[in-house]
């Protein structure tokens, strides 16, 4: 048993309104939202990390909303209405998150959004090139202008077709910037964060929850609200699997000529210059069974494939060390629509962000906190 004070259990344990699991940008904008329309209630955050330990603080920093060649993907398993109601989603949550920390909190550059073609990717590029025009259609009510351009290869990128597309309205943001502007809002709204505390459990007994935690740490809430993202499947019966990440950041290079956010092999590899550094990640499809884990690591195959494309792709007869890696678990699921619903009477959920957190999060967690309205 906890040696806990009276002054640590009346501040921190007793009598929660609200308790929010996860502290990522989902959870910390539904604190947030929470606040607004319950201002006099008591409301906690439990966070399993150190800092918010998922995707939130571990992403590539991009504000994008799907590649072409993923758009064209989506739209082989979503109608054309799914595939525009997604995208505005996440154009609105990039917008909310602009609106409600400011450019400068998030570092927010509008350098544009690049996808190019590996060669042996000829037949996507096609694919892709065939429906230009339908993509820019449908996609114009919500940018007022088209989506995708086409533009040559100009980066001195090898290996790759002439021509790709550009998005340019995608942007890149400083993710940890972000966090810590999330995390400040939310303290200046008397809204608690309890970290390195992992929720085992949760019963409902329609009046309040039981919140059952590893370290054997029980508490009650009016109300909680999931939103763990890609490990949601732990507490709760969903459609949603974990879907890590692999990202590495190479040391300051002279002279680097690349500058924005760029898509390959249908977004399942990403790269950006982080100032005069490569940020690459991805590859999860080179091994989809392993990479489906709530497990952080990195392995050989999908490393050695990032400094493969970084030497005969992004940065050809360019000398280059990596500085760092590291990954980050995302939630993914058969459909691309986030999961934002109640589970029970007191308990409701918001995960499966898909790899879009960052352009989604935002809103997401404002919904989630309007269902105790």
């Amino acid at each position: 048993m906890h040696n806990f004070s009276y002054w640590e259990v009346k501040t921190w344990f007793d009598n929660v309104d609200f308790a929010v699991v996860g502290s990522g940008i989902v959870g910390l904008n539904c604190a947030l939202h929470l606040r607004k329309l319950h201002p006099k209630s008591k409301i906690i955050v439990l966070e399993r990390g150190l800092l918010p330990n998922g995707a939130s603080t571990k992403n590539a920093g991009f504000a994008c909303f799907g590649s072409m060649s993923e758009l064209i993907s989506d739209l082989k398993t979503h109608t054309e209405d799914e595939v525009f109601r997604l995208v505005k989603k996440r154009f609105e949550g990039i917008r909310l998150l602009r609106e409600m920390l400011g450019d400068k909190q998030i570092g927010y550059k509008n350098h544009g959004g690049y996808e190019y073609f590996l060669k042996k990717d000829t037949e996507t590029f096609l694919a892709c090139n065939n429906q230009f025009s339908k993509i820019n259609e449908l996609l114009h009510p919500i940018f007022n202008s088209n989506a995708f351009v086409k533009v040559p290869n100009k980066f001195q990128f090898k290996n790759i077709l002439n021509d790709g597309f550009l998005n340019p309205i995608e942007s890149q943001i400083n993710t940890g910037k972000m966090m810590q502007s999330l995390l400040k809002k939310v303290v200046t709204e008397d809204i608690l964060i309890l970290n390195n505390i992992s929720v085992a459990s949760l019963e409902d007994f329609s009046k309040y929850v039981e919140i059952k935690t590893e370290q054997d740490i029980n508490l009650r809430a009016k109300n909680v609200f999931v939103a763990t993202n890609g490990f949601a499947a732990q507490l709760l019966n969903l459609d949603v699997k974990p879907a890590r990440a692999q990202v590495l950041v190479t040391e300051p290079i002279d002279h680097l000529h690349i500058k924005g956010t760029f898509h390959l092999d249908k977004g399942f590899y990403y790269f950006r210059n982080i100032g005069n550094r490569i940020l690459f990640g991805g590859g999860r499809n080179l091994d989809f069974s392993t990479e489906e884990t709530q497990a952080f690591g990195l392995t050989a195959l999908v490393q050695n494939q990032l400094v493969e494309l970084l030497e005969t792709v992004i940065l050809p007869d360019r000398k280059f060390k990596v500085e760092q890696r590291w990954s980050g678990i995302m939630g993914v699921g058969a459909q691309k629509w986030p999961i934002v619903k109640p589970v029970s009477d007191c308990v409701f959920c918001a995960v499966r962000m898909g790899g879009m957190g960052v352009a989604l999060g935002s809103e997401m967690g404002r919904e989630l906190a309007e269902f105790t309205k």
